[in-house]
């Protein structure tokens, strides 16, 4: 079932006792980097530092009795993970959360610090992915899929709804593109406008299957070679690319080194710890200036759980490259 902008109302009601309204600011230093007006949304700034916790809240604030009692659980690189977590904890509700081995340790200990079991399993995403979906048949959770569900798009899509009702003059949203669900929700929204903004999802190029299952209006597989967990699928999802394939506007790709000097852009101009998954719309505008040129520009910053370990070696290979 496709969520409908009464979806989202519904959404921004349901999460409204639980999350407040995320920053939408603008940085003059940012601004003057890539050389047009730019409002960032600053989910970074959610209480798991990413913007899907709006879809968990939504979720799992609806479930009745049998699906409370049968437990939660979902794959995830981290984020998706926190979210579901997060919303567990809120609502007494047991978690489980597959994650790659390897996964993002700030966002692993964030998991486990709310109360969630932790299953590590996998060399990346859809391989956990498949390991979790394995364990909901056998023990019967509710299997909370990152992508296809339609509770959670509608969740997300709130904070697109808050960016119009805030900036009804922006002239395009700029959202980085995992499995979709943000920028899906972000078109329910701008369809419900008429077009009046723009919709530009942006993805790594070391990691195009969305990508290109948006061209080509079917689901392909491609390789994963990203850095930018939060970016890092093999697949596409139907749901998020159904909307994606009607609404999309636009969709660009950007380079892991675009992604590198986005993130530390973020740090040095908004004073934000960024993810590289989070700084990849600003990396579209950097990547893609005459894309943007003249134009009112939303960019969603979707997450900020970066590990020092990641900074490190930011910093490292900028100093390498002899940059300031």
């Amino acid at each position: 079932m496709t969520p409908t902008f009464a979806d989202v109302l519904s959404a921004a009601a349901a999460i409204r006792p639980h999350l407040s309204p995320t920053a939408l600011l603008r940085h003059p230093l940012l601004e003057r980097a890539v050389g047009v007006e730019v409002w960032v949304k600053h989910e970074n700034h959610q209480p798991t530092g990413a913007f899907k916790v709006r879809g968990g809240v939504n979720l799992l604030s609806r479930f009745d009795g049998a699906e409370r009692d049968r437990g939660v659980i979902a794959a995830s690189t981290g984020n998706h993970g926190q979210s579901i977590a997060w919303a567990a904890q809120r609502f007494g509700i047991r978690a489980v959360i597959c994650v790659p081995d390897g996964a993002n340790p700030v966002k692993t200990e964030a998991i486990r610090a709310l109360g969630a079991e932790l299953v590590e399993q996998g060399r990346d995403f859809d391989e956990a992915r498949e390991h979790c979906e394995q364990l909901a048949a056998r023990h019967g959770y509710r299997y909370v899929h990152s992508g296809d569900e339609p509770l959670l798009i509608a969740g997300v899509a709130t904070e697109a709804l808050e960016i119009v009702e805030a900036r009804p003059d922006v002239d395009a949203i700029v959202v980085p593109i995992g499995g979709g669900s943000g920028a899906a929700g972000t078109c329910v929204v701008a369809r419900a406008l008429g077009g009046a903004v723009e919709v530009i999802g942006v993805q790594s190029e070391a990691a195009p299957a969305a990508f290109r299952s948006w061209q080509g209006k079917a689901l392909v597989e491609d390789r994963m070679e990203t850095s930018a967990e939060g970016l890092a699928t093999r697949t596409a999802f139907q749901l998020p690319q159904s909307i994606l394939w009607e609404y999309l506007d636009d969709f660009l790709l950007v380079g892991e080194d675009d992604l590198e000097r986005a993130t530390l852009l973020m740090l040095e101009t908004t004073r934000n710890l960024v993810e590289p998954a989070g700084a990849a719309a600003v990396a579209a505008l950097l990547r893609h200036p005459e894309r943007f040129a003249g134009k009112r520009v939303a960019v969603v910053c979707s997450g900020g759980n970066l590990a020092p370990a990641q900074l490190h070696a930011l910093l490292h290979r900028r100093a390498e490259d002899g940059r300031p």
